[in-house]
């Protein structure tokens, strides 16, 4: 009887700790997981807004394609770094108690009630680093444009980041450059080649939000050619590639703002040629001051406008021949 009684004592003990044991590990794992996981924490949001707001749209408080968010990377349950419904929209708590009749603390519409510097500022909580560093001065951030203005977070597919459609999303706002892209000679774009990010850090804040430092060496990186150094450097391509071509695009071959020799004869109006007017005689003649322009072209004998690598001793070799 003795043993027996020990035995059920024990065993009575095993099941009290066991108990004890059970009860703190699973306050260590409550304690060890986020307070609003996703699609856990967001349950308060997607009991309302379910499938039914993508087949339902027009419906009051429906907004379509909301559940869409689950097939982006702000969807994807695996990464650690995914937000909840409530890391950008906030707690809202009014919204939820009456049940869609108020808006959540933050929107991102464009019709939405809430600062620029809100929405952002929900954006910036995570995205902060990297490319995206200069925001705050870049002329994007100080002409007060959001985050959304731009992106479509809960779109499956976000236009701005693909190749084929980006330049439609930038077109929206910058209809000059939209006009020339749409000129005979222009970078290939509008055959999705490259896109308006092949050149432009639009979260940055160099002075034309340029990739790199400046306009050459952004240049640089496709153009490697004309990059030199060369023996002889032409100033005006050491300086500016713009002051000569026109990058969006121009009804004239290479990019050029002008045509030669009219672009040329902008800097060398009387430099080792006659003065020539810049336009076709006024009357018959054989003057080769009064030709002027007339089937001329300055690379016609100038070839290596951006710089040559003559070694020859000569009064010429300097004047980017071949």
């Amino acid at each position: 009887m003795k043993r027996s009684g020990r035995f059920i004592t024990l065993l009575i003990g095993a099941i009290v700790i066991a108990c004890f044991s059970g009860r703190a590990l699973a306050a260590d794992d409550k304690a060890a997981k986020p307070a609003d996981l996703v699609l856990t924490g967001d349950a308060v949001c997607t009991s309302c807004h379910d499938a039914s707001d993508d087949a339902t749209p027009t419906l009051a408080n429906r907004h379509p394609s909301v559940m869409a968010i689950g097939k982006t990377r702000h969807g994807t349950r695996a990464d650690g770094r995914t937000p909840s419904c409530t890391s950008c929209h906030g707690e809202s708590d009014q919204h939820r108690k009456t049940r869609g009749n108020t808006k959540p603390d933050v929107l991102f519409s464009k019709q939405g009630a809430t600062p620029v510097e809100a929405r952002n500022a929900a954006c910036l909580s995570c995205h902060k680093e990297g490319n995206r560093i200069g925001w705050h001065t870049s002329t994007h951030g100080l002409q007060d444009l959001s985050c959304s203005s731009c992106h479509s977070v809960h779109a499956q597919r976000d236009k701005v980041r693909e190749k084929q459609t980006q330049a439609e999303v930038c077109f929206a706002c910058h209809k000059e450059q939209r006009n020339q892209i749409s000129k005979a000679s222009h970078h290939p774009v509008v055959e999705g080649k490259m896109t308006c990010s092949s050149c432009h850090n639009v979260h940055g804040d160099n002075p034309k939000m340029l990739v790199k430092a400046s306009t050459n060496e952004t240049c640089f990186t496709c153009h490697m050619e004309k990059r030199g150094p060369f023996v002889h450097n032409h100033q005006p391509v050491t300086e500016d590639c713009g002051i000569c071509h026109q990058p969006h695009g121009t009804t004239i071959p290479n990019l050029l703002k002008a045509r030669a020799p009219f672009l040329c004869q902008d800097c060398h109006s009387h430099d080792s040629h006659p003065g020539q007017a810049a336009a076709l005689p006024n009357a018959p003649s054989n003057s080769t001051s009064m030709l002027g322009t007339v089937a001329r072209g300055c690379l016609n004998c100038h070839t290596n406008i951006h710089g040559g690598n003559s070694t020859v001793n000569s009064a010429t070799a300097g004047r980017f021949r071949r």
